[in-house]
């Protein structure tokens, strides 16, 4: 019973059933084939036969039909004729038989008998035909050497039955064993991976077949959960890190106000100082959130039809007195009808992230530029500052959670906001950019346009292993940022 629950072994019997029951088919079709064709040959030659002695027997009577038997006797070069001819009372008057055999009873039915035929015992195939005048005639072959040769037949294909039963179990042993090296290859992998070795993988035959094709399949599947424990580990290592500042901070201020406060009014500063902390702190687990609800696409339901084009408008007013503010410059140029299916909020709070980032890094007196146009690849929106930048080597790292190059470590922030954009972007189908503009960064928001507002598209749009898609700025940005 337990073999039966192996799925291996149910598939090699599978296997071994239908292999062994296939080449039965054929076998008992080329057995009734052959036999078939030897007694159709002989009981054609019975009725030809017969036919020419009903015809002499028309021509001639009694006695043409019996010189005839006698002359065909004689001339019978390959001795197995079988003829034998009763008179009315049921005496032999004629042929090579001295008796007639008692299973013959009936005209039509084919008769396969032994007979005695001169003073030898063999095995014919008879017919029986009734005559006028009472005579009754019998008309067949021997067929001893056809019966030797079907026997033979016979012994051959029951050897080859059994030979295929033979090649059969030792298929069926060949793919119990195929499929046991491959489902225990991958066993081994689970139990390894189970017990916290995420390094190990599926070891590929090299053959290119199903099992390989699937044990990519599966290492695939592998490499993408050890990069989500990565990210988990990155994660909660960046949030240990990154919060435990402000719930010391607020901690210390409490203790200290608790200790030292010398009067209610200093005492509701040190309170109010620590709930400016903790809104930091919560304000970071809701970004995580959103993050988490975006990559989810939760919000797929409420697309519809936006046109970005005011929305960059709407924006742009908004920030630029930000920007003035801050001693910058905000332009902005944006090109007709630039609609997506989208959802707006998601998409205003992408761009105001990226545009909160260029005036945050931005010295004074820098110009960030904002512009967006209808590409074969969807509509591009490019936001540029003129701040630091972020190294080369930094630029795949640049959109996970938490991370902050060496130029952010001393600017407000926890590391979300490129994480949020990116996440609208995949939501949305499209990818987040991030160039080197030399000085400063350049984002590039990649979003599918309206089917009906799209030009030509030349080719597709490639992504890189961190999710960003750098793409060649179209010549119209060109000639901005020159």
């Amino acid at each position: 019973m337990r073999l039966l629950r192996s799925a291996g072994v149910r598939l090699a019997a599978s296997y071994a059933g239908l292999f062994s029951a296939s080449a039965l088919a054929l076998v008992l079709m080329l057995w009734w084939a052959t036999v078939g064709l030897l007694n159709g040959q002989v009981d054609a030659a019975i009725r030809a036969d017969a036919q020419g002695l009903a015809e002499r027997w028309q021509d001639g009577g009694a006695a043409a039909l019996l010189a005839t038997i006698e002359d065909r006797l004689a001339q019978n070069v390959d001795d197995d004729a079988v003829y034998l001819v009763l008179d009315p009372e049921g005496h032999r008057v004629a042929g090579n038989l001295l008796d007639w055999p008692s299973q013959v009873t009936r005209v039509g039915p084919v008769y396969e008998l032994e007979v005695m035929r001169r003073g030898v015992r063999s095995l014919a195939r008879v017919h029986r035909f009734d005559l006028p005048a009472g005579y009754a005639l019998l008309v067949g072959r021997d067929v001893a050497h056809r019966a030797a040769l079907r026997e033979l037949l016979t012994q051959t294909l029951g050897w080859a039955l059994l030979l295929i039963g033979v090649l059969s179990l030792m298929g069926a042993v060949l793919v119990q064993r195929m499929f046991h090296r491959m489902l225990s290859r991958i066993s081994v992998t689970a139990d390894a991976i189970s017990a916290g070795d995420l390094s190990r993988r599926v070891r590929l035959s090299g053959r290119s077949d199903e099992f390989d094709r699937l044990a990519e399949t599966i290492n695939d599947m592998l490499d993408r959960i050890s990069r989500l424990m990565d990210g988990v580990r990155q994660v909660s290592n960046a949030i240990a890190h990154d919060l435990r500042t402000p719930i010391t901070r607020a901690r210390a201020r409490l203790e200290d106000a608790g200790a030292h406060a010398g009067s209610l009014g200093e005492l509701q500063g040190a309170v109010g100082r620590a709930v400016a902390d903790l809104d930091g702190i919560t304000a970071v687990f809701q970004a995580l959130l959103r993050i988490a609800e975006i990559e989810a696409g939760a919000q797929r339901s409420a697309f519809t039809a936006v046109d970005t084009g005011p929305l960059l408008a709407d924006l742009a007013d908004l920030y630029r007195a930000v920007a003035e503010e801050a001693g910058q410059h905000l332009r902005l140029q944006a090109e007709g009808s630039l609609r997506v299916h989208g959802d707006r909020e998601l998409i205003q709070q992408a761009i105001a992230n990226l545009l909160d980032n260029a005036i945050k890094f931005s010295p004074a007196g820098g110009t960030i530029l904002l512009c967006a146009a209808m590409t074969p690849a969807g509509v591009r929106i490019l936001i540029r500052d003129e701040g630091p930048g972020v190294p080369a080597a930094d630029l795949p790292r640049a959109a996970d959670r938490f991370f902050r190059g060496e130029a952010a470590r001393q600017t407000a922030g926890f590391g979300l906001g490129l994480t949020l954009v990116r996440a609208v972007a995949q939501l949305h189908g499209g990818t987040l950019g991030l160039q080197d503009a030399v000085p400063g960064l350049c984002a590039e928001l990649l979003l599918p346009a309206m089917e009906a507002e799209l030009p030509p598209r030349p080719r597709p749009v490639s992504l890189d292993a961190a999710g960003l898609a750098p793409a060649p700025l179209g010549e119209h940005i060109r000639d901005v940022l020159r």
